[in-house]
């Protein structure tokens, strides 16, 4: 099977190949003899019903600074593809939505990974809330009434945004904390969203593992631990990915998220879960394929290949 595969992402000339997971399922697609073309979100136009993009033919090298070669700039239809990878990363603003709304037009015709109906309807740390007796207890307001009663419950809690990503403004907040005010203000004059609390869980000193689900079954997992100086286990904050096995607690998690996952399209799901609570469901643009197989872990980009295929199959 050849497909010819678009890569809709944030330019493939400032990623950093060793840990990024939409090259990761380039070179896999690559090696399977798929065809691959490259473009960012803004190439994307519509007329109509229908969706174009400006894409340039793109090969994949696993060579740092010298990973691609893009071929002559050309706007198709992107209804003639076979597979759009949906892989730019957050934030997840009205650009984003905008996207999925686009994209939406042409699967599954075209087969879009993950299904952007249900990547818009999964924000991260919205969706997870589906789950509520999976998760630490969460509240998400910009009542400041509602987070002073949650932190007067609980005394030691995390403060980010909702529609954050990378552990970009993540905030620990104790019960002695004097600068809890000047917090809710910056929350609340930056943004008018609503912002996620969080009971905080020293358990993530041990690490914040991340699970990968392709087509909601199990499928590896790395655990993040955080650098002593800083909160965030992200590694890109400096956090230090360890091999891992799932516990009882986290197989049962996979358990309950597998059929949802499945059934709403979203192939390849990336879970965060620190001392057996579930914190958040990535489903825009998961990472951690590159650190679990420099582990010693499987494949998974070749795994989530093996369900796209089977898709397109059928």
């Amino acid at each position: 099977m050849s497909l010819t595969v678009a890569v809709q992402m944030d330019h493939i000339a400032a990623i950093k190949i060793a840990g990024d997971s939409t090259f990761a399922l380039m070179l896999e697609a690559q090696r399977r003899g798929h065809r691959l073309l490259h473009y960012t979100p803004d190439r994307l136009a519509q007329r109509g019903a229908k969706v174009f993009a400006t894409v340039e033919p793109v090969t994949v090298a696993d060579e740092a600074g010298a990973h691609f070669t893009l071929g002559a700039a050309e706007r198709i239809d992107l209804a003639t593809t076979d597979v759009v990878l949906l892989r730019q990363d957050p934030p997840f603003d009205m650009n984003y939505v905008s996207t999925t709304h686009m994209l939406e037009l042409i699967h599954p015709q075209t087969l879009v990974v993950n299904d952007p109906a249900h990547v818009r309807n999964a924000p991260e740390k919205l969706f997870v809330m589906t789950f509520p007796e999976l998760m630490t207890d969460t509240l998400i307001t910009r009542d400041i009434a509602e987070v002073k009663a949650f932190r007067k419950e609980f005394g030691d809690i995390v403060v980010k945004p909702l529609y954050g990503n990378g552990g970009a403004a993540v905030f620990r907040v104790t019960a002695e904390d004097q600068n809890f005010g000047s917090l809710m203000d910056l929350f609340t004059t930056m943004s008018r969203e609503p912002f996620v609390v969080q009971r905080y869980l020293p358990a993530v000193r041990a690490g914040d593992k991340r699970i990968i689900l392709v087509d909601g079954e199990f499928a590896g997992a790395v655990n993040r631990v955080p650098a002593p100086d800083d909160l965030r286990s992200n590694m890109i904050r400096g956090g230090a990915a360890e091999t891992t096995a799932l516990t009882d607690r986290e197989a049962e998690i996979c358990a309950v998220l597998g059929p949802e996952l499945k059934r709403r399209g979203l192939i390849f799901v990336g879970i965060d879960v620190i001392g057996g609570f579930l914190t958040e469901i990535n489903v825009t643009s998961p990472t951690g394929l590159r650190a679990i197989k420099r582990l010693g872990g499987p494949d998974i980009a070749a795994k989530i290949w093996d369900a796209i295929e089977d898709k397109r199959r059928r």
